[in-house]
């Protein structure tokens, strides 16, 4: 007995060791982690010679989804745009929006949880999991606007690299630059549409040339991304007992930028002698002391406040309210004393803060968006998940709640933490040019600055390695037949076909040149993606599907349509326009896929829907007897067929057809003599001969196909024809099958 009990012991500990991994398994598994989409390990292996045997590592919840999941979720909109955001809406409307996009993310979440925890997880990931529940129509349509989402998400974080790149590290490496005030906008877009192609080029480059150097990276990218959010708590807290000095200027009320002068007063005190200042030089038409100088610029004095008063200085109550404005206005500090001036003179060369775009809720809507996209970075490889039942849900939902927390933290602490007028300075003119959540951080803003230029050179370059996987994906379905040469790629698989259209559509984002006008367009198309995942969902528990019973306890398909509702809703409070266009696209990818045939077959829930309310309206029928004007002639036809399966006399279902005029349903029906199974060959063969008679006519509107067994067996198909062309090249659709058993007849 006490060995056995040593033995359990033993077992026991064993078991535990197992379960909680000691810190140098946990580095091990670390040093295997990639951020890349299902199939790239595979690639990667196969230009590796010199290995005989692939090993895929078989990764856990942490590894393989929540720490993917979380690198993708922060990232750009994070450091370039969320103080920009809180400053113009205000703290109380900022939470707003990124509480409904984090809800509609959770909330699809929760549906990706059920396909996933409803048998086996097919490897492939989400579009496997929207076309495999909605059909092949739906889910061509859905995937290939995954798709175009996922690659201008790849032009959003280039344009990202390049804004941080021209704007915060290196400025003097602009290849245009602005002679007047008012050309700075258009020479920063020409910089990014020429450095954006030659970094879409290098990356393309490097996805072709091989994965592993991205793999490699994925590390690196993903400590860059938690070391720079640690750097911002703990700059907050820093800001408690010593805030950073970041004075900013102000003429008046009106905010003015410091890349331009360097001392921000009036006259300065040298040898006991009052001097002009540079500042002096910019609003009057000479250094002298008489000169002629701006209204604005006399009536007002120029004061000196901190940009960051700390956590403990109270101007979170200044930045509860929302501050839009027009394009081209001057930033202005809310409650500071001003007196008008008169407005006669032109002030577009003054070295004010202006705003660059027109600012209002939705639109901030649309740029936010995007921040709370990569969701289903664990559920696209869930083919080297150990558990992909267990952790696409566990790990999903557990970064959606950190990055949710982030999120909402930062908007309260960056309105608790910054000035106003800070916030709604984007680019950091008042603050030298620095990026405003940079000054924020501790020990050093360069620890932002570095971490979010590596984290979106490195998001950019795992877009441009999955969304070709994708399409690659999406081809070799065969769904969509005008894509299946994009199915093609190297001997290893690598779509490199797939890779240049994918490089090509990036491109044109590119050429937009601007964040906050790509920003929409991605959101438009992964909330399309999300709304039908939740409407799968919705669809498949409505309809009591055979095979649709998720295990995931926190679902309920309540959630799924509500998700589905506020993925809709967002779509049109980002932008209404854009809403249309997508759905366009969506519906026209949709019609074409039914137009040439889909040839797969998934056992969509839109068939079933369909049956359900066929279904629903037969029984409807027989309510009570039908009134004159609701009569429609149904007709029975039963033909013989001779010895080769043909139908003995053809005039008889035009005959048939003159009958009903094309009004009502004609059941045709013919009788075989044997055993089903024996006979099984020839109903097959007469059905054919059936169809071939109906096609040489017009006038058949919906017609029962069959052939009878009057011995055991009855075997009915049903096929439908949507319309009546004149040129006799109809296809006929089989809706559905029945076969009817008797003992005795």
């Amino acid at each position: 007995f006490s060995n056995i009990q040593l033995v359990s012991n033993n077992l026991m500990l064993l078991e535990e060791m197992d379960s909680n991994p000691m810190v140098s398994s946990l580095l091990n598994k670390l040093a295997n982690y990639t951020n890349l989409t299902q199939g790239v390990v595979e690639h990667e292996a196969d230009e590796d010679t010199k290995r005989k045997e692939v090993k895929v590592p078989r990764m856990g919840t942490f590894i393989g989804v929540y720490l993917p999941c979380l690198q993708n979720i922060l990232g750009v909109i994070l450091f370039l745009r969320l103080t920009w955001i809180v400053g113009t809406a205000g703290v109380l409307e900022s939470f707003i929006i990124v509480f409904m996009c984090c809800a509609c993310t959770m909330l699809t979440a929760i549906s990706m949880s059920a396909i996933a925890t409803n048998g086996v997880v097919p490897a492939g990931g989400s579009y496997y999991m929207i076309s495999r529940s909605l059909g092949p129509e739906f889910g061509g349509a859905v995937g290939l606007c995954f798709y175009l989402g996922t690659t201008f998400a790849g032009a959003m974080y280039i344009l990202g690299t390049i804004e941080i790149l021209l704007t915060y590290i290196s400025p003097s490496a602009a290849i245009f630059k602005a002679e007047d005030g008012g050309e700075e906008t258009e020479a920063m877009l020409n910089n990014m549409r020429v450095y954006g192609t030659c970094i879409i080029i290098l990356m393309a480059v490097v996805v072709f040339v091989g994965v592993k150097y991205v793999n490699k990276l994925a590390l690196v990218f993903l400590a860059c991304v938690i070391l720079s959010i640690i750097a911002i708590y703990a700059g907050v807290i820093k800001t408690a007992f010593d805030p950073p000095d970041f004075p900013i200027c102000l003429l008046g009320n009106r905010t003015l930028s410091k890349r331009s002068f360097d001392v921000c007063a009036k006259f300065t005190e040298s040898n006991n002698e009052t001097k002009t200042t540079t500042l002096w030089r910019l609003f009057c038409n000479s250094s002298l002391h008489n000169a002629t100088c701006d209204d604005y610029f006399s009536l007002n004095n120029v004061t000196e406040i901190q940009g960051i008063p700390g956590i403990m200085s109270g101007v979170l109550i200044d930045n509860l309210w929302s501050a839009y404005s027009e394009k081209g206005s001057i930033v202005e500090k809310k409650n500071q004393p001003s007196v008008s001036g008169s407005e006669d003179v032109k002030i577009g060369g003054r070295p004010y803060v202006f705003t660059d775009i027109m600012t209002y809720f939705t639109m901030l809507v649309g740029i936010y968006f995007p921040s709370v996209t990569g969701i289903m970075a664990g559920s696209n490889r869930s083919g080297d998940l150990k558990d992909a039942q267990k952790s696409i849900p566990t790990g999903t939902i557990l970064a959606i709640s950190t990055t949710s927390f982030i999120y909402l933290s930062c908007i309260v602490l960056f309105g608790a933490c910054i000035e106003g007028v800070i916030l709604r300075d984007k680019f950091g003119e008042a603050v030298n040019g620095n990026l405003v959540v940079g000054t924020l951080a501790w020990p050093s803003p360069w620890v932002i600055v570095i971490g979010s230029f590596f984290s979106t050179c490195g998001a950019g370059l795992q877009s441009l390695t999955g969304a070709p996987r994708l399409l690659q994906a999406i081809a070799r379905d065969g769904i969509v037949p005008f894509i299946q040469v994009f199915g093609h790629g190297k001997a290893n698989g690598e779509p490199t076909w797939a890779l240049l259209l994918t490089a090509g559509i990036c491109e044109i984002g590119i050429l937009i040149a601007s964040l906050d006008s790509v920003a929409p367009i991605l959101s438009m198309f992964f909330l399309m993606c999300y709304m039908f995942v939740n409407l799968a969902c919705a669809v498949q528990t409505l309809l009591r599907t055979p095979n649709w019973r998720p295990r995931f306890k926190y679902y309920h398909w309540t959630l799924s349509f509500l998700g589905m509702s506020l993925c809709l809703a967002l779509m049109f409070i980002c932008s209404w326009y854009y809403a249309l266009v997508a759905m366009l696209i969506a519906g026209c990818i949709y019609k074409y896929i039914e137009y040439r045939g889909a040839e797969k077959e998934w056992g969509d829930g839109i068939r079933g829907l369909s049956l359900n309310a066929a279904r629903y309206a037969l029984l409807r029928v027989e309510d009570g007897p039908p009134h004159t004007k609701n009569w429609r002639p149904q007709l029975l036809v039963l033909l013989n067929l001779d010895c080769e399966q043909l139908v003995k006399h053809p005039r008889l279902l035009s005959f048939t057809s003159q009958l009903k005029a094309g009004k009502g349903l004609t059941i045709v029906g013919s009788v075989l003599q044997g055993t089903y199974l024996d006979k099984c060959t020839e109903t097959q063969k007469a059905e054919e001969k059936y169809l071939e008679e109906l096609k040489l006519g017009t006038t058949f509107f919906c017609t029962l196909v069959g052939c009878l067994n009057i011995k055991q067996h009855h075997s009915f198909s049903l096929y439908y024809l949507p319309h009546m062309p004149n040129d006799g090249g109809m296809r006929w659709k089989k809706i559905a099958s029945c076969h009817i058993v008797y003992d005795d007849i």
